[in-house]
């Protein structure tokens, strides 16, 4: 369980108002916050890039040790300047009333085309938290990955996903020459790295 936070760190809002509304949502927030050397602020400004809260899972196969990971096109990375395909976690934004293993269960199945069996919580996490309210929930999913793989997605939304089965020796070795930069993926391929001696035994 998460510790409380310091009674001395708060923050009001003061104001709020919709500085764009397209297919993502840019707030402008006003906020004033206490201090570490104590007293309070004066009123900040920020833009805060709105896009709904998410979860994401790694499928992992403890029997055959493969991740099944996706590559699709990704716009925030061409315009980073960086090759904008990208390996990837499954991972999508909530629906009403969905819950994170609710989610992550329905995406592994569009965009992977994969069955999520018993699912283990990695952490809670924000992802860019000085200028997007996004979090995101990562999960460890069990999965049979004799099967995966090929060209997954909806249409309608654009999606075009290939999906491999690699073994996990393999990933390792593209998450430390670089070529998985995603960072969910990230943090789920090194948690799985710290436990995967433990996750094979209780997947036995």
């Amino acid at each position: 369980m998460a510790k409380p936070p310091p009674p001395d760190e708060k923050a009001e809002l003061v104001d709020h108002v919709a500085a764009f509304q397209g297919y993502f949502k840019v707030g402008r927030y006003f906020f004033r916050h206490s201090l570490f050397q104590g007293g309070q602020s004066g009123v900040i400004s920020r833009e805060v890039f709105e896009r709904g809260h998410a979860a994401g899972v790694l499928p992992y196969d403890p029997a055959r040790d493969e991740v099944v990971l996706i590559r699709q096109f990704r716009a925030g990375s061409y315009v980073a300047g960086r090759h904008p395909w990208s390996w990837e976690v499954v991972a999508g934004i909530f629906e009403a009333g969905e819950t994170p293993e609710e989610l992550v269960r329905r995406e592994a199945v569009e965009e992977a085309g994969v069955a999520i069996g018993d699912l283990l919580p990695i952490h809670d996490l924000m992802l860019s938290p000085g200028a997007m309210s996004e979090s995101c929930a990562v999960f460890l999913g069990r999965v049979n990955a004799s099967t995966a793989g090929g060209i997954f997605g909806l249409e309608s939304e654009g999606e075009n996903i290939l999906v491999k089965a690699l073994p996990f020796a393999e990933a390792r070795r593209m998450l430390d020459g670089g070529e998985i930069d995603n960072a969910v993926a990230v943090v789920a391929l090194q948690w799985l790295a710290l436990n995967r001696d433990e996750v094979r035994r209780r997947w036995r």
